[in-house]
């Protein structure tokens, strides 16, 4: 039987594009039936930190057999790793592979490395992970195969000490923002929020969003629905952006604000319509 594309299984919903996903959820490649259900825009299958050393090569024939008859998108080991290789040459002749999301990126070779192991235009989500990382972010996101890139936070705070408060992330987070739109890539993808309280996972993705990344990791299914609400345009946003574009009127009688305000209005109700979200 030939599978939905994941993510998508058993659902009515339209397939956002991955330029506009908001909810990127990790999971290991050796529990894929956990996609069935899922209400992510994009799914990754986990080679990496999901899955144990001595269980990586069970992992890549788990992907594998997936995407034989599915599609989706495949977190790989990153470029010093021994499986990286391996991971590019088992899953990149794979018809249902979607893109690659590649991990612990800390320069644009390794980019254009993984992109000369892929068929041409495969596309590829940096996930940035380490100082170094964030240091190289603008080279990496000029980088022709880079598709977006990605916020690895919980590595990130290993490496250089800081905490998860939202100030003490807050200059990653820019960079990568500043990065992308520098570079014009999609929004970058914040890392996930690691709580059992939907409340507190909401409060984090509007976070996000305030900030300027569109979409965010999260490693739970029951997370996607939140993700979406939150980073999607709100009510009150929209019914702005509407009431603007239908009373708009000569530039000239405006001041020097009104235009950038218009085109925001109007990029939030294109935003609205590309994701099912209803524009009254």
């Amino acid at each position: 039987m030939t599978r939905s594309p994941i993510g998508q299984a058993g659902t009515t919903e339209r397939v956002v594009p991955a330029r506009l996903a908001r909810s990127w959820q990790l999971v290991s490649a050796l529990r894929l039936g956990d996609t069935d259900v899922s209400r992510a825009d994009s799914v990754v299958i986990d080679l990496e930190d999901a899955v144990a050393e001595p269980q990586k090569a069970r992992a890549r024939e788990a992907a594998v057999e997936w995407l034989a008859s599915g599609s989706g998108w495949v977190r790989v080991n990153d470029a010093t790793s021994d499986h990286w290789r391996e991971d590019l040459a088992a899953v990149g002749a794979s018809e249902g592979l979607r893109g690659v999301m590649l991990a612990k990126v800390e320069s644009a070779e390794q980019i254009a490395g993984t992109a000369g192991l892929l068929p041409d235009g495969t596309r590829i989500v940096a996930l940035i992970e380490s100082a170094r990382g964030l240091e190289a972010a603008s080279e990496i996101a000029r980088e022709t195969a880079t598709f977006r890139l990605a916020f690895g936070s919980g590595d990130f705070r290993r490496d250089t000490g800081v905490s998860d408060d939202p100030v003490a992330l807050a200059y990653a987070r820019s960079r990568l923002v500043v990065a992308s739109a520098a570079a014009g890539l999609p929004g970058a993808i914040d890392g996930p929020a690691i709580t059992d309280s939907p409340a507190a996972l909401t409060a984090a993705a509007l976070h996000s969003r305030t900030m300027g990344l569109t979409g965010k990791l999260t490693l739970r299914g029951d997370h996607a629905a939140l993700i979406n609400d939150a980073m999607s345009p709100a009510a009150a946003e929209l019914a702005w952006a509407r009431r603007l574009v239908d009373e708009a009127h000569d530039p000239a009688d405006r001041d020097g604000s009104y235009l950038p305000a218009l085109a925001r209005a109007r990029s939030l109700m294109a935003l609205a319509s590309a994701l099912g979200v209803a524009v009254s």
